[in-house]
Protein backbone atom coordinates (compact mmCIF):
# COMPACT_ATOMS: atom_id res chain seq x y z
CA UNK A 1 0.00 0.00 0.00
CA UNK A 2 1.38 3.61 -0.91
CA UNK A 3 2.45 6.03 1.68
CA UNK A 4 -0.70 8.27 3.46
CA UNK A 5 -0.60 11.90 1.63
CA UNK A 6 -1.68 14.63 3.55
CA UNK A 7 -4.50 16.59 3.83
CA UNK A 8 -5.11 19.68 6.47
CA UNK A 9 -8.92 21.58 6.64
CA UNK A 10 -7.99 24.90 7.59
CA UNK A 11 -10.88 27.11 9.39
CA UNK A 12 -12.39 29.57 7.34
CA UNK A 13 -10.22 28.60 4.64
CA UNK A 14 -9.20 26.05 1.90
CA UNK A 15 -8.39 22.66 2.37
CA UNK A 16 -4.63 21.86 1.93
CA UNK A 17 -3.43 18.94 0.47
CA UNK A 18 -0.11 17.41 -0.43
CA UNK A 19 0.53 17.50 -4.36
CA UNK A 20 0.60 16.50 -6.93
CA UNK A 21 -2.81 16.38 -7.10
CA UNK A 22 -5.83 15.50 -9.87
CA UNK A 23 -8.82 16.67 -9.08
CA UNK A 24 -12.02 15.69 -10.51
CA UNK A 25 -15.46 18.40 -10.29
CA UNK A 26 -19.09 17.74 -10.08
CA UNK A 27 -19.14 18.54 -13.90
CA UNK A 28 -16.51 16.15 -14.92
CA UNK A 29 -13.37 18.85 -15.48
CA UNK A 30 -10.05 17.08 -14.84
CA UNK A 31 -7.77 19.96 -12.85
CA UNK A 32 -4.41 18.74 -12.40
CA UNK A 33 -1.57 20.56 -10.12
CA UNK A 34 2.14 19.32 -9.37
CA UNK A 35 2.66 21.91 -7.09
CA UNK A 36 4.38 20.10 -3.69
CA UNK A 37 1.02 21.55 -1.96
CA UNK A 38 -2.69 22.83 -3.23
CA UNK A 39 -5.20 24.90 -1.95
CA UNK A 40 -8.53 23.36 -2.48
CA UNK A 41 -11.61 26.24 -2.03
CA UNK A 42 -14.00 25.04 0.62
CA UNK A 43 -15.77 28.66 0.37
CA UNK A 44 -16.57 27.87 -3.74
CA UNK A 45 -16.20 31.69 -4.03
CA UNK A 46 -12.79 30.89 -6.13
CA UNK A 47 -12.40 32.05 -9.82
CA UNK A 48 -10.36 29.66 -10.41
CA UNK A 49 -12.30 27.08 -8.65
CA UNK A 50 -11.43 24.00 -7.21
CA UNK A 51 -8.58 25.71 -6.77
CA UNK A 52 -8.55 28.47 -3.68
CA UNK A 53 -7.20 31.63 -5.07
CA UNK A 54 -8.04 33.51 -1.19
CA UNK A 55 -11.16 35.24 -1.99
CA UNK A 56 -12.04 33.44 1.51
CA UNK A 57 -9.70 36.47 2.65
CA UNK A 58 -11.57 39.09 1.50
CA UNK A 59 -15.71 37.77 2.01
CA UNK A 60 -14.52 37.52 5.91
CA UNK A 61 -12.48 40.88 6.03
CA UNK A 62 -16.29 42.60 4.79
CA UNK A 63 -18.26 40.84 7.42
CA UNK A 64 -15.64 41.54 10.26
CA UNK A 65 -15.44 44.85 9.40
CA UNK A 66 -17.94 47.80 11.61
CA UNK A 67 -20.06 49.53 10.28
Amino acid sequence: MSEFRTVRVVAGGPILVEGPVKIETPDGRVVESSRFMVAICACRRSKNYPLCDTSHRKARRSVERPK
